[in-house]
């Protein structure tokens, strides 16, 4: 593993956190090696990076930023309705 490392912090589904979970799990037992979250996670990353081009990636990080905008678009709101001074 290369040593040029950064840290990031990761929000996840905790279905997903959990799927993650059952293949470190399934990891451990196939290869007899203790399989870490964090290992599982960083060579999904880097396997889904090789295929930027596939449908289902794109169709997946399009659908996640149109989540977030909308997010952030009822908090938008929902902060203008409190900021706004009674008269």
């Amino acid at each position: 593993m290369v040593d040029n490392r950064t840290r990031v912090l990761l929000i996840l589904s905790q279905d997903a956190l959990d799927r993650a979970r059952v293949l470190a799990g399934r990891a451990t037992t196939a290869f007899k090696l203790p399989v870490s979250l964090q290992i599982v996670l960083r060579a999904l990353i880097e396997e889904g990076l090789k295929r930027d081009d596939h449908p289902a990636l794109l169709a997946n990080i399009e659908s996640q930023a149109k989540a977030v905008r909308q997010s952030r678009r009822v908090a938008r709101r929902a902060g203008s309705k409190r900021t706004t001074p009674r008269r």
